[in-house]
């Protein structure tokens, strides 16, 4: 407790020039609080359905490079089965190479796990490729908004 003095020759106290930081405690415990009830919530994951986009056809040029994942897990480099993903990034390397290409189409069927598809997209980073699209089917206009 915080305890003013005399002023000498006078019978007043003095001013006290203490803070109280009692409320401010007291805040910070109860916002404590609150992010530790909210925190857990928040990395839980929630079930969405990701929009569909109506989008305009992109033009392509011959020289287009294409990996298909199939439902059942197979990858296909331009319509060539690859036995494993492990040297996919040697592989693209020198299909786009060759090819004189920078971009790379991904096909992937919608059943593959999203997991998958990320690992791919990993193997395809480290080669190096930068300039990836995402082929999708034109949505059901009668969906859209």
């Amino acid at each position: 407790m915080a305890m003013g003095s005399f002023e000498p020759g006078g019978d007043r106290p003095g001013l006290l020039s203490d803070i109280n930081v009692t409320p401010m405690v007291d805040v910070m415990l109860v916002l404590l609080i609150i992010f530790m009830v909210a925190a857990p919530m928040m990395t839980q994951g929630l079930e969405v359905d990701l929009p569909k986009v109506d989008a305009k056809a992109m033009r392509t040029d011959q020289n287009l490079v294409v990996l298909t994942v199939k439902a059942d897990g197979r990858v296909l480099l331009d319509e060539t089965p690859l036995s494993t993903i492990d040297n996919l990034d040697a592989q693209v390397r020198e299909v786009m190479r060759a090819k004189g290409t920078e971009s790379l189409f991904l096909k992937a069927d919608q059943a593959v796990p999203y997991g998958r598809v990320a690992a791919i997209m990993g193997a395809l980073r480290e080669a190096g490729v930068t300039n990836v699209g995402l082929v999708t089917e034109p949505a059901d206009r009668s969906t859209t908004l």
